[in-house]
């Protein structure tokens, strides 16, 4: 009798070439690597190369969304910060937080969706390229599920002490990316030697830039961008890195319902925008 044909794919995890009815992959021991529910979620492997394109899709898709929501309100100024910029009754159905969407109506959720809207194709652009050259070394660093919680944590942390702040309405993917930023910080410091201390120069560079920045440019949140700094820190020393900490088991299924819980939010709010029902105060 034939044995049974064996056949071979990339591991989820570490993508290293193992056989699909292994219990284990014997390189970084992921549970049952040719389940077909692996597949499907591959995005949360640990070694996933689709999470950093996937977020910049979901950034782009709410963006055309928001210009497609009102499309009567869409700026057409020849400045190059105001050319196609969303309209504001848009950007408060889709999402935007700040004091006016809080306060007043107690749309909590925004802290989550704001990150993930853009006031202007140049703010959308900025942003996704700092995205772009970020997040890859991030995620090698800290891991996916390490990523995911940095990511979207910082977010919210920014956005919640631009509320305390006083911030009326804001948005955009800056507080997460200065949460990387506060963790590469981290890292650098933590791991030393001649790579980290490399790292820790150009993080701190980079925050030398994003203070000029925010003094030199009217209009930046200030508050967002130090509280997903200071979020991003904290939580890179909380969660640990891949080199010395590795990978706990409680982390996957920590990232796993964070990413999932927040791409729910996005639906809901996406779908909630175009209900007729949901005015915006302005």
């Amino acid at each position: 009798m034939a044995s049974p044909r064996r056949t071979s794919l990339l591991c989820p995890g570490c993508r290293r070439l193992v056989s699909a009815d292994e219990p284990a992959c014997p390189h970084c021991g992921l549970k049952r690597p040719g389940a077909p529910w692996r597949a499907a979620l591959g995005v949360f492997g640990p070694a996933s190369r689709q999470l950093v394109p996937g977020l910049i899709a979901i950034n782009i898709t709410l963006y055309l969304l928001s210009l497609l929501l009102t499309p009567a309100g869409i700026g057409l100024a020849p400045s190059p910060f105001s050319f196609l910029s969303p309209d504001g009754r848009a950007l408060y159905r889709l999402g935007a937080t700040g004091v006016l969407p809080i306060a007043y109506e107690g749309r909590w959720w925004t802290l989550i969706t704001a990150s993930f809207l853009h006031g202007g194709l140049l703010h959308l652009f900025f942003n996704m390229a700092a995205l772009w050259q970020l997040g890859p070394f991030v995620q090698q660093i800290f891991g996916t599920h390490r990523f995911v919680v940095l990511y979207v944590a910082s977010g919210a942390a920014g956005f919640l002490l631009s509320y305390f702040a006083g911030i009326p309405f804001t948005i955009g993917a800056s507080a997460s990316l200065c949460g990387l930023i506060g963790a590469i910080l981290y890292y650098g410091k933590s791991r030393g030697g001649f790579l980290g201390e490399s790292v820790y120069r150009q993080a701190t560079g980079w925050i030398v830039g994003l203070v000029l920045f925010g003094l030199l440019v009217p209009g930046i949140n200030n508050w967002a961008h130090g509280g997903g700094l200071a979020a991003g820190l904290l939580a890179a020393f909380a969660l640990g890195y891949e080199e010395r900490n590795g990978e706990p088991a409680w982390l996957a299924p920590f990232g796993g319902v964070t990413a999932i819980g927040t791409l729910v939010v996005l639906v809901w709010a996406t779908v909630r925008a175009f209900l007729p029902d949901v005015p915006a105060p302005f």
